[in-house]
């Protein structure tokens, strides 16, 4: 079992999970992701009392450090998690880094989006046993190494890395992914800005792109097609949260986020990161939801190329920004129409990818990408068939895409209802008898 999956447990609170996995590997308790950050840091920092009850039962350090040399005791301080606070310190967790017999004052925080923090030297990064995983007229996705992890690298062509729009687009890019950090949201971990060619570095995930795995599998099962939207929606219930709203709009089945924001709002702006696809810079070739491995476990949304980081005052302002971004098969009529529009269009997208999940094709398959946009745009939706759709799934999906936004529900309250839908699904086994 790989690190990565009790990281994960213990981001969401599941105490029972975590504990199957510290009886099948006890050595899962010091699990490290790319931060250094252990699963007591994970729960910690959210105040998950029993999870870390269990961690310190099978051993956890209560005073490991991260990668910026914090305990866990000191992301609960800094989180206000009074509980967790008198929880660590029973177990003798100190509020500060540990080095030995060196100690510091206080905990050291994590590092701001300065280019030292992140500027990776190219002379690091292995290509040698590299594979192009996307291509396009602006540049290539490479498989590659870095320090002997398998990473993704984005690389523009040498010839372009002079434009000052691509290296606007560029830094675009990489100021809005050193704020992120979530488990839905593929993780950015370092950049090449200077030395040519430009060179952005982002973990690597072995289970492709929902999009070919669709492809492959056909419909899934309600089950399947439900833990993998709710994973889809917790990573975009993340960006939509105030203070910070993200508009990816570009939901497609093919990325999904590994997200967690620490950006800092200013006082009376909100910040508003308006993520476009890659599509102007990389083509079609990467997708938009990823697979964090073959076995399928969970997805992570990613892809924030050219990006736009614009200030409004409001979060649920609306917003007059380019028409037609995004894929027209799953956008929003108010985007093909050139209308304004907020968050909500990318619940839109949601919902006809969840109508693909269950459905086996994508939505409105005998039309043209674009045809399809201007078809939904008139007030069509696709034709609802599948047995897959229980009565309450098909109310939040025809919900998801209702043509006016405002009645459409927010990924918070999607979450809410999927949990729901999920409790009350027949067993997985029944399913056969309504195929066909």
């Amino acid at each position: 079992m790989s690190d990565a999956a009790i990281l994960w447990h213990a981001h969401q609170n599941d105490a029972v999970a975590v504990r199957k996995l510290l009886e099948e590997d006890p050595t899962l308790v010091n699990a490290r992701d790319y931060d250094n950050r252990t699963p007591l840091h994970v729960a910690s920092l959210h105040g998950w009392i029993d999870v870390a009850k269990c961690l310190i039962d099978f051993g956890a350090d209560v005073n490991a450090q991260d990668r910026w040399r914090n305990t866990p005791l000191a992301d609960a301080e800094g989180a206000k998690k009074h509980g967790m606070l008198e929880l660590l310190k029973t177990y003798g967790g100190l509020s500060y880094g540990q080095n030995g017999s060196h100690f510091e004052p206080k905990a050291v925080p994590p590092p701001q989006p300065n280019k030292c923090d992140w500027e990776i030297d190219p002379s690091e990064l292995d290509f040698s046993h590299s594979a192009i995983i996307g291509k396009g007229s602006f540049g290539e996705i490479l498989k590659a190494y870095w320090r002997g992890t398998p990473v993704a690298v984005k690389r523009i062509l040498p010839s372009l890395s002079d434009d000052r729009l691509v290296i606007q687009d560029f830094r675009h890019e990489v100021i809005l992914l050193v704020k992120l950090r979530h488990p839905n949201i593929v993780q950015f971990l370092g950049a090449v800005t200077e030395k040519k060619p430009l060179m952005l570095i982002t973990e690597y995930l072995r289970g492709g792109d929902l999009h070919q795995y669709l492809k492959e599998k056909g419909a899934l099962s309600p089950s399947t097609a439900i833990n993998f939207a709710l994973d889809i929606a917790r990573g975009m219930a993340y960006l939509h949260n105030e203070p910070n709203v993200i508009i990816h709009r570009d939901l497609k089945p093919s990325i999904l986020l590994y997200v967690h924001l620490s950006l800092t709002p200013e006082k009376m702006w909100l910040t508003l990161i308006v993520m476009v696809d890659n599509l102007y810079r990389f083509g079609n070739d990467f997708r938009n939801v990823l697979l964090v491995n073959s076995n399928a476990d969970h997805l992570k949304v990613g892809d924030f190329g050219l990006s736009k980081l614009i200030r409004v005052q409001h979060a649920h302002d609306v917003y007059k920004l380019t028409g037609e971004t995004g894929s027209y098969r799953y956008m929003a009529p108010e985007v093909f129409k050139h209308r304004k529009y907020d968050k909500k269009v990318d619940v839109f997208s949601f919902g006809m990818i969840l109508y693909e999940m269950i459905e086996g094709e994508p939505p409105l398959s005998s039309y043209e990408p674009y045809e399809a946009a201007r078809y939904v745009a008139e007030g069509h939706r696709p034709t609802i068939r599948s047995k897959g759709f229980v009565p309450d799934l098909k109310e939040l999906t025809e919900q998801c895409w209702a043509a006016d936004m405002n009645q459409r529900p927010t990924f918070l309250e999607i979450l809410k209802r999927l949990e729901k839908i999920k409790d009350n699904l027949p067993a997985e086994h029944h399913w056969h008898f309504f195929s066909g």
